[in-house]
């Protein structure tokens, strides 16, 4: 495959064709209904979205499952319905992976496996993994991307401030723009499969073994479009659920430490806590002994000041400090914040801190079902901006709060019971030196290429 497939007028063309014609179909639907005097989120326009989103499948498909596990970015009922999406994309063909292959590795290709099996363990919507086996006798995951990727992901996402313009023209509480600049940005990382391998020698860096495993890179069998990887064996997480409190709690444990403590440490994310991005590997005896941490696309890095902002507002909450956690506020990046507005996104800030602020052993919410974790703090901040208004969200702010959300979603399923509160603070450590961690963070960044 040559760099010009990656980004062919043709297919970018027809890509556009299609989006357009799906979307623009759910946008007048949307505009008929504010002229009816009805909501541009009721249930029979989320339908109506859903439906145009599952028929392309691909990367604006992707982009919908991200938006629906980010509040506000969309309308509730619009959000529930796009969570029903799935990434079931139809595998490549043993003769077109032959074809691909070919173009990532050379005619040659199958001598530099002992083997490798045509037909995909895993399809999503950006590629498929292969096993395959090293001449060394190492397992291994091959993840190849499918072909005009690059080609698809420009034309869905011109098509995406589709989405987000018709949402500011009939609700403008929010401005979404920053949002989807964010988004498109994490997206087209997804694509370059040489920036993830950097990001898992990265997470293997700073996590290294314990509960948490993090796959090896091949480098030798990777390109920009073809990242091999340790082939780690696990169960689905969600093969756990009905274990004991012990096991979910160790599960959970590990979830949380690979997620927090790349965080407060050196202000790097896991921005998609999909479960099937977690896999869980026992102990000798058969017990849970830990999580395998995989898929690498979607990492961000945070500049120090945001991290500084994040441990500011968990604090000013702590103490009761209102100018701090104003201060925080205007260092992730909000915007002319009135005290009323500063009430109102504290809502959500002491839902998500809650658990952090309560040093005792808990779930992480009560009453609440994994699908609508936040739902209900979302929908009063919404309320409130809609009043006091309207509010740019900082595109910082995204993937952090989807992280949060994904997070807690996944420990409700477990129905964890841990101290949250003592395990941020083992995760913090004797206290937060910003300049500490900026120094950590390029140092860290520079061992895995990535600066």
């Amino acid at each position: 495959m040559s760099d010009a497939e990656g980004d062919r007028f043709g297919a970018r063309a027809a890509r556009y064709a299609r989006v357009g014609a799906s979307l623009g179909g759910v946008a007048a639907r949307a505009a008929g209904a504010r002229l009816a005097g009805r909501g541009v989120g009721d249930v029979a326009n989320a339908a109506a979205l859903t439906a145009a989103l599952g028929g392309l499948k691909g990367p604006l498909m992707k982009v919908a499952q991200f938006m629906a596990t980010i509040p506000e970015a969309l309308p509730e009922d619009w959000a529930e319905k796009l969570q029903t999406l799935q990434s079931n994309a139809p595998p490549m063909g043993a003769a077109f992976v032959t074809r691909r292959m070919q173009a990532e590795l050379g005619p040659d290709w199958r001598t530099k496996f002992a083997s490798f099996e045509s037909h995909p363990a895993h399809a999503a919507s950006l590629g498929q993994v292969h096993r395959a086996t090293a001449h060394d006798g190492a397992r291994l995951a091959c993840k190849l991307q499918y072909p005009d990727m690059k080609s698809a992901v420009e034309a869905d996402l011109k098509q995406l401030d589709v989405l987000f313009a018709l949402r500011r023209r009939m609700d403008g509480a929010v401005d979404t723009r920053e949002m989807a600049q964010e988004i498109g940005d994490r997206v087209r990382e997804e694509l370059d499969y040489a920036r993830e391998a950097r990001h898992a020698a990265l997470y293997r860096d700073i996590l290294g073994e314990g509960d948490v495993r993090v796959p090896a890179v091949r480098e030798e069998l990777s390109t920009s479009r073809l990242l091999t990887l340790e082939w780690l064996d696990g169960e689905p997480l969600l093969t756990f659920v009905d274990a004991g409190q012990e096991a979910r709690n160790a599960i959970a444990q590990a979830m949380f430490r690979a997620w927090w403590h790349p965080f407060v440490r050196l202000g790097i994310i896991h921005g998609d806590p999909h479960l099937g991005n977690y896999t869980v590997f026992r102990d000798a005896g058969g017990a849970p002994a830990g999580i395998n941490l995989l898929d690498y696309g979607c990492i961000r890095i945070f500049p120090p000041a945001f991290v500084q902002g994040v441990i500011d507002l968990y604090r000013g909450l702590r103490d009761g400090d209102e100018d701090l956690v104003a201060r925080a506020y205007e260092v992730w990046g909000f915007r002319n914040l009135r005290r009323d507005l500063v009430d109102v996104l504290n809502i959500w800030a002491r839902f998500i801190y809650g658990p952090l602020l309560d040093d005792r052993v808990r779930p992480i919410a009560e009453g609440v079902s994994p699908g609508q974790y936040g739902r209900e703090q979302a929908m009063r901040v919404h309320r409130g901006l809609k009043e006091k208004g309207p509010v740019t969200i900082p595109r910082e702010f995204v993937f952090m709060d989807r992280a949060a959300i994904g997070l807690g979603g996944a420990f409700l399923r477990l129905d964890a019971r841990l101290n949250f509160c003592a395990m941020f603070n083992e995760a913090l450590g004797e206290g937060f030196d910003v300049k500490l961690m900026a120094e950590r963070q390029q140092a860290a960044l520079a061992r895995a290429g990535l600066r």
